[in-house]
C-alpha cells in the first residue's frame, strides 16, 4: 500500500512540475516592448522586450504587441496574423538600407496602428506587403524611403488593403503603390500622400477607392492608374503635382479638387460633374461626364 501511495505522489509531482514549466514555452496573446526593454525577457508588461522582432517570436498568432513607452523598436518581418499597436505612445521604426516593416503572412490578417516609420533617407520600402489576406494600416506616418512608402506586392487575388488616417511623405517611389498584377481591393480614407514620386499608383487588376484624402506635391502624378486598374476618387484634394491625374486605366472623379498642378489630367477620366478643376498650368484632357443612365452615372 505504501508503494502505491509513493508512486502516486511521485506521479503527482511530475505532473505538477509539467504544469508549471509548460507555460514558459507558450506564446502570449499580448506582449509589450519598451525603450528600456530586453529581447531576452518574456515580453510581459513587467519584463518587456526591446524590439518588435524580439517580441513577435513570443506572441501567438492573432495576438497583439503594444508599446509601453516611446522608443525605436526596429524593423520587423511579420509572418503571421498579428497587431502592432502603439496607440497613445510614440512608437517608432527607424531603419537604414532596408525595409521598415515587411508583411509576409500567407492568408493572415495584419494590423499596424499608431507607428512612425522612418527610412532616414536610405531605407528601401516603408511597408512592403508580400502576403496576407487583409492588411489594415491606421494612424501611421511613413517617410524617408528611397522606394515606395507603402507597397502592396501580393500576387494572389481577393486581397484587401485598408489605410486610414495615415501620412506618407517624401519617399522616392509611390506614396501608396497598389498591386503587382493581382486582383486586390485598396481603400484609402483620410490619407495624405505628399512629396513622393506618385501619390497613389495603381497596377493592372486592382480596384482602389480614395476618399477624403490629399495627394499633393508629388513629382510625377497625384493619382495614377495603369491599364486595367480602376480608381474611384471622392472628396479629395489633388494639387501641386506634376500631373494631377494620370489615367492609363479607369479613373472616376467625384466631389474633388484638381488644382495648381502643372497638368491637371492626362488620359481619359470620367467625372460625376461635381469636381473643381482650377489654376493648373494646363487642363490636359477634359473628363467625360458620366451619363445618368450609364454604369458610371450618378444614380
Amino acid at each position: 500500500m505504501r508503494k502505491i501511495a509513493l508512486s502516486i505522489a511521485i506521479l503527482g509531482t511530475i505532473l505538477l512540475s509539467a504544469l508549471y514549466t509548460a507555460p514558459a514555452h507558450a506564446q502570449a496573446t499580448r506582449t509589450w516592448v519598451s525603450g528600456v526593454g530586453d529581447d531576452a525577457n518574456p515580453c510581459s508588461r513587467t519584463a518587456p522586450c526591446k524590439t518588435f522582432a524580439g517580441a513577435i517570436s513570443k506572441t501567438a498568432t492573432g495576438g497583439e504587441i503594444n508599446c509601453l513607452d516611446p522608443g525605436g523598436f526596429g524593423g520587423v518581418t511579420i509572418t503571421k496574423s498579428i497587431t502592432l499597436d502603439c496607440h497613445e505612445v510614440y512608437g517608432s521604426v527607424l531603419v537604414s538600407g532596408t525595409n521598415g516593416i515587411t508583411i509576409n503572412a500567407a492568408n493572415g490578417a495584419v494590423t499596424l496602428r499608431n507607428l512612425n516609420i522612418d527610412g532616414v533617407g536610405t531605407g528601401l520600402k516603408g511597408v512592403s506587403i508580400l502576403a496576407a489576406a487583409k492588411v489594415s494600416i491606421e494612424d501611421v506616418t511613413v517617410f524617408g524611403f528611397t522606394q515606395q512608402g507603402i507597397v502592396d506586392g501580393r500576387t494572389g487575388n481577393g486581397n484587401l488593403l485598408f489605410i486610414r488616417n495615415t501620412t506618407v511623405r517624401n519617399n522616392g517611389g509611390a506614396g501608396v503603390g497598389a498591386g503587382a498584377g493581382a486582383t486586390s481591393t485598396t481603400l484609402l480614407e483620410h490619407v495624405h500622400s505628399i512629396g513622393n514620386a506618385y501619390g497613389v499608383a495603381v497596377a493592372t487588376g486592382n480596384n482602389v477607392t480614395v476618399n477624403r484624402s490629399v495627394m499633393s506635391g508629388n513629382a510625377t502624378s497625384g493619382v495614377e492608374a495603369d491599364s486595367g486598374g480602376q480608381v474611384f476618387v471622392n472628396n479629395t484634394e489633388i494639387g501641386q503635382n506634376g500631373t494631377g491625374v494620370t489615367a492609363g486605366g479607369t479613373i472616376l472623379l467625384a466631389n474633388s479638387d484638381v488644382v495648381f498642378n502643372t497638368t491637371a489630367i492626362t488620359g481619359a477620366t470620367t467625372s460625376f460633374g461635381n469636381n473643381r478643376i482650377f489654376g493648373n498650368g494646363s487642363v490636359g484632357t477634359t473628363p467625360t461626364l458620366g451619363a445618368a443612365s450609364s454604369d458610371h452615372g450618378q444614380q
